[in-house]
């Protein structure tokens, strides 16, 4: 009845699998990706959902060495290809999570220098 949402407790739990302890990750960014991805899964989120998002958030937040040293060279090179994507098609829940971890101010500089992101 009281405590944690079911949601948030998977994502914490998928945030740690993905090398990113929960606890450096505000509230209200977690809040923000369980809504986005009820947005885009109005049912419910496949439990497999929670992982991917939280390697491509991870990989955002992370530098692509210390992201590639914890989840492998695979997770790293799917994180980028997956922000590659998101660039081009612009309205991905990928892309929504790439723009929230900008506007956040958590993602990393080498990340926005490699993709040329701008908050713009």
């Amino acid at each position: 009845m009281f405590g944690r949402s079911g949601d948030l407790r998977m994502l914490d739990a998928a945030l740690r699998g993905a090398d990113l302890h929960p606890a450096l990750v505000p509230e209200g960014v977690k809040l923000t990706i369980v809504n986005l991805m009820k947005d885009h899964w109005p049912d419910e989120p496949p439990a497999q959902a929670y992982a991917s998002l939280a390697q491509l958030f991870g990989y955002c937040v992370a530098s692509p060495e210390t992201f590639e040293q914890a989840n492998g060279r695979e997770r790293r090179l799917d994180a980028e290809r997956r922000i590659e994507e998101a660039l081009e098609t612009g309205d991905s829940l990928d892309a929504q999570i790439v723009l929230m971890a900008l506007h956040a101010k958590l993602i990393s500089a080498e990340v926005v220098e490699r993709f040329g992101l701008s908050a713009e």
